[in-house]
């Protein structure tokens, strides 16, 4: 599957307009779509936000007992689908389930105004799901019972985030070389990036895969069950099983994006002043950046193809799950030695009471 790309993200939620409400005021999305009873989506409320080419779906039920109202209970408010962009949803289907996923929903056509959109989902990882979904032409809706609201086109404060740059997600011990073999023989990704990571006392083992197009990237993490239980641990008892850690948003200004998120609320994790009197000795000169980078906790990485920054928001949620990255790449292609060991010590330093900036 060569095509395949994001098509959307998914979260269950406890209350739709009110997740909605946060992502558009503390991040600057807009909502472009929402659906419910008046639509046709009799048991829920869904609404779609936008910014740049990210796309993100808040969906709650409107009973106790519904689908979206059980996963909160287990999990929390977090991501329940990442569904996946093709020009052929039916096959994609095929191919997923004839490597051992476990469907969830038969290809199916329906109309729309516009055009056709054909759907078909598979179970990924924990109570995640991937839906494929094949559009008729641009600018379509993901659902019939959604409904075009009426927009700007534009963020007021102006764009600050502009693509899903990867998923990071944390599974039990035992289950990361079933879930990688999955998604490179189900989904056609390849490995791109492993790495074993220590810190302390615990440890964890990481390995990324990237979709055959490029435009599709999973951070897996599980941990070393024979060192002292540590951050992932922590996140898969709160979560309840297997999820996703963290979505990173691309930026080209992480810079104008901290600041400007900052000050309308969103909380970035602390990075110590320490860790800037050794940055430029693992990934090389940060020129005039340097100041800036140690102004706004922002981490410095290095791959063989260049830079990134990248910074990391506390965890908007009570269990402390889920929470999100702010990426810059400059010229990095993958991720450098330090990256996914300079997260597990940002939250690590956060669980421990450090705080956020």
């Amino acid at each position: 599957m060569s095509d395949l790309s994001v098509s959307h993200v998914e979260f269950y939620v406890g209350d739709a307009r009110q997740a909605a409400f946060y992502y558009r005021t503390a991040f600057g999305f807009e909502a472009i779509a929402e659906g419910g009873p008046e639509t046709g989506l009799t048991d829920r409320r869904s609404i779609l936000l936008a910014q740049g080419d990210i796309r993100l779906l808040m969906t709650s039920d409107l009973t106790s007992d519904g689908t979206v109202a059980r996963y909160v209970a287990r999990h929390g408010d977090g991501v329940a689908n990442i569904a996946l962009r093709t020009g052929d949803a039916e096959g994609a289907f095929r191919q997923a389930v004839g490597h051992g996923a476990e469907p969830v929903a038969a290809p199916s056509a329906v109309e729309q105004p516009d055009g056709a959109v054909t759907t078909a989902a598979v179970m990924a990882f924990g109570d995640i799901v991937h839906s494929f979904v094949q559009y008729a032409h641009e600018g379509q809706l993901p659902g019939p019972h959604l409904r075009a609201l009426e927009t700007t086109g534009k963020v007021e404060s102006g764009e600050q985030l502009h693509t899903l740059d990867h998923f990071a997600v944390c599974l039990p011990a035992g289950e990361l070389a079933r879930t990688i073999s999955f998604y490179q023989h189900g989904l056609g990704f390849t490995e791109a990036f492993e790495e074993f990571i220590e810190v302390g006392d615990q440890a964890m083992e990481s390995k990324v895969v990237r979709s055959a197009s490029g435009a599709i990237t999973f951070t897996f993490l599980e941990p070393d069950v024979r060192r002292k239980p540590g951050q992932i641990d922590a996140f898969l008892d709160a979560h309840g099983g297997a999820g996703v850690q963290h979505l990173a948003f691309g930026t080209s200004d992480i810079a104008t994006a901290v600041k400007k998120l900052s000050s309308d609320g969103v909380e970035f994790l602390y990075t110590p002043a320490t860790y800037y009197e050794a940055v430029e000795g693992r990934v090389g000169s940060l020129g005039g950046d340097l100041d800036v980078l140690r102004e706004l906790s922002v981490l410095a990485d290095r791959d063989d193809w260049g830079l990134l920054y990248q910074i990391f928001t506390r965890s908007p949620h009570a269990r402390g799950t889920f929470f999100l990255e702010l990426i810059e790449r400059r010229g990095a292609q993958t991720f450098g030695s330090g990256n996914i060991k300079g997260l597990y010590e940002a939250v690590e330093r956060a669980q421990a009471g450090a705080g956020a900036r």
